[in-house]
């Protein structure tokens, strides 16, 4: 009879520790997928100040696209910041480097869709960029790879002409779906 109650006491004890095995493992899966939502969720935090970024311009030989740095203000959002930089690429290379978007070009704006930045440019990137596949090509790979560069979360660059998709900028790159970074050809 002793022996019974305690093969009970066991098997009591045995299924509480299974029990609350059970209710621990489902509060901590529970917990990590609240925390594992809220960092999906949570857009990108920059502090004030100022931030050190990476422009690729065109070599000076053209051989591919070289990496610059510059000090830039950050914005009040990811998407001003990234208009700063932007902005930063447009104004041309300090170096001995070469500039890669006509200095006439107007971003318009710039917003975040999940891993894809729509940028809107004006008229001026179409009617200023030089013909040729590989002007087009220089100034589609310095921006994507700018932005990825400096955005992680930025996986593509959505090109925007006065609000509208264009089909390519002078006939040869097409942007009818967003671009992905290319670094096979930076320095």
């Amino acid at each position: 009879m002793v022996r019974r109650k305690i093969k009970k006491a066991k098997g009591m004890l045995g299924f509480a520790f299974v029990l609350l095995a059970l209710v621990l493992g489902a509060l901590v899966a529970r917990k990590y997928e609240t925390a594992q939502r809220k960092v999906e969720q949570a857009p990108p935090v920059q502090p004030a100040g100022t931030r050190v970024v990476s422009l690729y311009f065109q070599a000076a030989d053209a051989s591919g696209l070289v990496r610059e740095g510059r000090e830039i203000e950050i914005g009040d959002s990811v998407e001003e910041t990234m208009e700063a930089v932007l902005d930063e690429l447009i104004s041309g290379p300090v170096g001995g480097l070469a500039p890669t978007l006509p200095p006439q070009t107007r971003v318009l704006g710039v917003q975040l869709k999940g891993d894809v930045a729509e940028i809107n440019f004006g008229h001026e990137l179409q009617d200023e960029l030089p013909a040729g596949s590989s002007a087009e090509t220089t100034v589609v790979t310095s921006v994507a790879d700018t932005v990825a560069a400096n955005f992680p979360t930025v996986k593509e660059v959505q090109f925007l002409v006065e609000g509208a998709v264009p089909e390519t900028l002078k006939g040869h790159v097409d942007l009818r779906h967003p671009i992905k970074p290319d670094f096979a050809n930076t320095k």
